[in-house]
C-alpha cells in the first residue's frame, strides 16, 4: 500500500491572522511583566546624608553620579507625570569654553575653568603681549600692567599710533579675575585706562559700573578677543596658582527658602546684568514669556508644567497652544543685591507654582 506525502504552502493571508494575535498577546504580556516604577519614586522616603569623620576634608569629596535634589516646592505637587529629569552631566559645561558677553557697559570673557588655573595664564597674557604685570592682587583677582605708552608691542595691541603727534595720555591695562555668575566658570576683563593722574605708583580700585564710550568698549572686546585665542593655544599647558586660592569663592546668586520652600532669589549683580541673566535663564529654561519690562522690572511667563503647554496627542491637526500668563516674576533693588520673586497672576485659577518656578529657574542661573 503506498502513502502520498502531499506539502501545501501556506498562504501570507494565512499567516497574518495568527502573527497579529501572537503579537498581541506578547504586547499584553509585556505590559504586565514590566512594572511602572514612577509611583515608587514619588513615594520614596528620602534617606539619610552621609556622614563623614570630623577629620575628614569634605571639600576633597564629591558625587561621582549626582542625584538631582528634590525639594519641598518640588515635591509639594508631584505627580507621575511630572517627574524631574535626570541630572544632565554636561550642565556645567558651556557649549563655547570661550564667550565674549556684553551687556549695557560691561564687557567680559567668560571661559569654563576656575579662576585659580586662568590667573597664570592671564599673568603670561600680559607679559607675553608686552603689557607686563606692575602690581596684581590674587586676593581682589586684580592685575595691573605697566605704562603701555613705552611699549611698542603694547601701543601695537591697543591702537596707539607709533609716532604720536604731541603729549598724549599715560595708558595702563588692568585685568580683573573672577569667578562668574554660572558655576565653575571664570569672567574675565581687560580695561584700559588713563594712569596720567599719579595712579602709576599704586593698583588702582577697579571701578564698578563705570560710563564707557563705545571706542572704550571696542578696545576690550579687541583685547578679550586676542586673550580668547591666547588660552586657546595653551589649553595642553595649564597651571594651577596658589596665590589665586584667596579669590573670593561666594556664589553670587543664591536661592533662600524658608521651611525647605523656595522664596526668592538674590543676585549680587548690578541690574541690567541680573536682568540679563534672569531672560537668559527663562529661554533655556523654556519658559515662554508673555510680556515684560525692564524698566518695571518684571516679566509675565507661563509657568505651568510642559504637559499642559502642549497640545497633546493630536497637535498634528493644530497649532502649537499660545504661552499663557499664569505668574509674574518680580526684580527688585534692595542694597548691593536684585531679588527675584515670583507670584501666581491675579487673573490665573490654576495651582501656584511660585516655588517652583523659582527653583527650576535657579538651576539655569547658577
Amino acid at each position: 500500500m503506498a502513502f502520498t506525502l502531499r506539502t501545501e504552502t501556506p498562504t501570507p493571508g494565512k499567516l497574518i491572522g495568527p502573527l497579529v494575535g501572537l503579537m498581541f498577546v506578547l504586547t499584553a504580556a509585556g505590559c504586565g511583566v514590566i512594572e511602572d516604577r514612577t509611583e515608587r519614586y514619588v513615594d520614596a522616603p528620602e534617606g539619610t546624608p552621609i556622614e563623614f569623620p570630623e577629620s575628614a576634608d569634605t571639600s576633597r569629596f564629591s558625587q561621582r553620579m549626582p542625584i538631582r535634589t528634590i525639594t519641598a516646592a518640588d515635591a509639594g505637587r508631584m505627580f507621575v507625570g511630572e517627574l524631574p529629569e535626570p541630572p544632565d552631566m554636561t550642565s556645567e559645561i558651556l557649549e563655547e569654553n570661550y564667550v565674549i558677553e556684553v551687556v549695557d557697559d560691561e564687557i567680559w570673557l567668560l571661559v569654563n575653568d576656575v579662576p585659580g588655573r586662568l590667573w597664570p595664564a592671564v599673568t603670561a597674557y600680559m607679559n607675553q603681549q608686552g603689557l607686563g604685570v606692575a602690581f596684581e592682587s590674587p586676593q581682589l583677582g586684580l592685575l595691573q600692567s605697566e605704562l603701555v605708552n613705552y611699549s611698542k608691542q603694547a601701543r601695537e595691541l591697543l591702537g596707539m599710533p607709533h609716532s604720536p603727534e604731541g603729549e598724549e595720555p599715560l595708558l595702563a591695562v588692568q585685568a580683573k579675575v573672577a569667578p562668574g555668575v554660572r558655576r565653575k566658570t571664570t569672567e574675565i576683563q581687560l580695561r584700559p585706562f588713563n594712569a596720567g593722574g599719579g595712579d602709576v605708583d599704586r593698583l588702582v580700585a577697579w571701578e564698578t559700573n563705570a560710563d564707557r564710550t563705545a571706542q572704550e568698549l571696542e578696545t576690550s572686546r579687541q583685547l578679550l578677543s586676542d586673550l580668547s585665542e591666547f588660552l586657546k593655544n595653551r589649553e595642553d599647558s595649564k597651571s594651577y596658582s596658589q596665590a589665586a586660592l584667596g579669590m573670593p569663592v561666594e556664589p553670587l546668586v543664591r536661592l533662600v527658602s524658608e521651611n525647605e520652600v523656595a522664596q526668592r532669589i538674590e543676585m549680587k549683580l548690578d541690574y541690567g546684568r541680573s536682568w540679563g541673566e534672569v531672560r537668559r535663564a527663562l529661554d533655556e529654561a523654556g519658559i515662554a514669556i508673555t510680556d515684560l519690562n525692564r524698566e518695571a522690572g518684571y516679566f509675565f511667563v507661563d509657568a505651568r508644567p510642559q504637559s499642559d503647554r502642549e497640545a497633546g496627542w493630536f497637535s498634528w491637526f493644530s497649532d502649537e497652544p499660545e504661552p499663557e500668563h499664569t505668574h509674574d516674576l518680580t526684580m527688585e533693588q534692595q542694597g548691593d543685591r536684585i531679588i527675584v520673586t515670583a507670584a501666581r497672576a491675579e487673573d490665573y485659577t490654576g495651582d501656584d507654582r511660585s516655588a517652583a518656578l523659582l527653583s527650576e529657574l535657579f538651576e539655569y542661573l547658577y
